[in-house]
Order: C-alpha cells, then structure tokens, then sequence
C-alpha cells in the first residue's frame, strides 16, 4: 500500500509538469481504454503506418527508427537496438501482404545499422546520440536477429555484418553461460536473463550459416537462463532495473527465448519450461485482458498500470505456446491479451498517435510515460498477426 501511495504521489508531480491538454488526455487515458475493438486488420495496417512514420521522422534522420513519439515532445533519434527487430517484421510484412515498399524500408534500416557497428562487431546501447558508445550485449542480439533476417532476403551485402555480431556474442559468453563482459550503462548492472533474446539472435545466425557454434553458444545461455526460472514459473534476474518485481516486458523476452529454443531443438524440456513460466503469467491477467506491469514473486501485481509491450509479447507467446500444445487456455490468453490492446490503438488521428502503442496504460504509467514505443509497436504486429495466422477460435 504505502509503495503505491509513492507511485501515485510521484505521477501527480510529473502531471504538474506537462501540458494542460496533456493532463486532460491522461484523466481520460485512466477511465481505461474504448470498448470498441478496431480489429485486427485495421490497427495492423495502421501500426505499419505508425512505423513507417517512426523511420521517416526521426530527429536523427538516418534510416532508422526512431526510439519514441513522445506526446509533448515529439519524435525522437534513431534507436539501433529495437531498429534491428523490427527488420524481420517489415520483411515478414513485406510478403505477406505485397507491400514492396517495406521490404526497401528494412534494406534501408540495414544499411544504417551496417554503417554504425563496430570494430568489435558489437552494437552500442541507447540511441544513436547516446553516450557513452560501447559494445552492448543485448543490443547486439537485438541487431543481429536483423542482420540474420538481412542475410537471408538480400544475401552478401549482410552476411559479413551479421558473422561480426554473431562472433562477438560467441566469443564473450562466459562458460556457464551468461553474458556478464558487455553489460548496457543504461540499466542496473547484474546478470540478465532476459537475454535469453540474445540467444534467440544467435539462433537465427546459425540457421543462415550453420556450424560455427552460434547455435551451441545460444542454447548454453539458454540453459543458464532457465535456472533462473522459480518452481511457480516466476523468473530471478530478469529486469532492467528492478529483479524484485519484473516487468512482463522482460519475463516476455526470457520466455520467447525459451520458446525459441524450443523451436530450434525440439527439446521437451524447454517446452516445459516455457509452459510453466507461460501458465504463471496467466494468473495474473484480468478478463479483459491486461497485466499489471510489473510481476511479484508471488505472481501478484507490483504496481497498477500495465506494461503494453510486455502484453502483447506474452500474447505471442501464448499463441505459440497454443499452437504448439493444443492447450485451448493459451490461446484464449492470448487473443483477450491482443484484444485488450487493440482496444488503445487509434486507426484514425494525427501522426504520431495514429497506429502507435503506448509505453504504459494509462499512458502516465511508470514504463515509457507519455511516449509511443517503437518496439511496442513492432511486438503489436507480431502477435495480431500470429493470432491470424492461427485463425478463428
């Protein structure tokens, strides 16, 4: 109770901060969002749009996504991490729906990210005007798994760069696993299972140029990171600032890692592992389909808002997870979970909220305040388009 009183005292400072029209757009975000669901098709076609936005608007102006649209201050520089994922989703986009333009959108992505890697074959943290600039274990697999997705639709152009990723993640992996020599100076310094997602990058390197030990690397770290995984499914080390209460953000890339995993070797103990964590998750999730953002070790709720990346990521996952089991309790997590958050997407507005996905419901929340997350918006299309794909219930 008294941390929450905190929480709210600390929004209400902030709320004195911004603008008038900005307060009144937060007292309305906090009545919750419409009830109306725009469907599936048209807040897909209306993120794509949003994220076409983010690369042509970034104040860097490199070929880029830009990081955010804050509702203030507008857009933000170029951000190389979460540039990197949203690459395969463009390309996936690209032939699924006949939209050639978004395949030269990912080339031009790629070759920014080309022209900014270095010496090390790492990838800085931060934005692209962030300081300092070193080597980032986790940005780096985020790149690479658009370096691999690069490879494999343009070939030579790519290859070299995603090699230069991958062998550095290879080469700093620690033997029991964990990535510990390239931490990010922006988040708390402590091992990350989290990175799971790394690994996930690696894999995808293997599949594009197999035997060079990507794959082994990224299923050592894997193994290390299930360790990590409680009897009730909840997961140590697993936040950016805050292990003693996750955010879904996080437990959702430790968990598509696992299922990556999975996916690669066909092992059962990873699908065990990912069900358990998969199933916990659930417990907290209303029938309306959104998740406290930040996660106990009791699987109770740490705080009130929710984390909008983090559903939509576990939504995939249960999806997956469905999809892979049969187990009809996924799949139904996972379609109230996109609904909820098709329910905050406008498909008609100004740019910069048109398509966009808010950091925290209400858009005050403590994760991305105030701002439109490209990578909310990336993890968005994924999981509608998985649930398509899947089809009707």
């Amino acid at each position: 109770m008294r941390e929450r009183l905190v929480q709210a005292v600390r929004r209400w400072r902030v709320l004195q901060q911004v603008t008038p029209a900005t307060r009144i757009a937060v007292r309305r975000d906090r009545q919750g969002p419409p009830p109306e669901d725009p469907g599936i098709q048209a807040s897909v076609e209306a993120a794509l749009t949003w994220l076409e936005s983010a690369q042509d608007h970034s104040v860097s102006a490199d070929g880029g996504f830009a990081r955010h649209y804050h509702i203030e201050n507008g857009w933000a520089t170029s951000y190389p991490e979460t540039t990197g994922y949203i690459i395969p989703t463009l390309l996936g986009c690209a032939g699924r729906m006949s939209r050639p333009e978004l395949h030269t959108r990912a080339r031009r992505a790629l070759d920014w990210l080309v022209s900014i890697q270095l010496a090390s074959g790492g990838f800085q943290g931060g934005l692209i005007d962030s300081t300092p600039v070193v080597a980032v274990t986790f940005n780096t697999g985020q790149v690479l798994l658009g370096l691999a997705a690069g490879a494999a639709a343009f070939g030579e152009p790519f290859l070299g760069a995603m090699h230069r990723a991958a062998v550095f993640l290879r080469d700093s992996l620690d033997s029991d696993g964990c990535w510990r020599r390239h931490p990010t100076p922006f988040a708390q310094a402590g091992e990350k299972a989290y990175e799971t997602h790394v690994a996930w990058g690696l894999l995808e390197a293997e599949r594009v140029a197999p035997g060079l030990g990507y794959g082994d690397a990224a299923l050592s770290n894997i193994r290390w990171a299930i360790g990590r995984q409680e009897p009730n499914g909840w997961v140590r080390d697993c936040c950016l600032d805050d292990p003693s209460a996750p955010l879904t953000h996080t437990l959702g890339y430790w968990l598509r890692g696992v299922i990556e995993g999975h996916l690669f070797t066909g092992e059962a103990r990873l699908l065990a592992v990912a069900e358990r964590t998969a199933a916990a998750l659930m417990k907290p999730l209303s029938s309306d389909g959104r998740l406290p953002g930040r996660i106990r070790p009791d699987l109770q709720a740490a705080v009130a808002w929710t984390c909008l990346t983090g559903v939509v990521q576990l939504a995939w996952c249960w999806l997956r997870l469905g999809a892979l089991t049969g187990k009809a309790e996924y799949l139904e997590a996972g379609r109230r979970a996109n609904r909820f958050v098709r329910r905050t997407v406008l498909v008609d507005g100004p740019v910069g909220l048109r398509g966009g996905v808010k950091g925290s419901q209400p858009i005050d929340g403590g994760y991305g305040p105030f701002q439109y997350l490209n990578w909310a918006c990336k993890f968005f299309v994924d999981a509608q388009l998985l649930e398509t794909e899947l089809g009707p219930r």
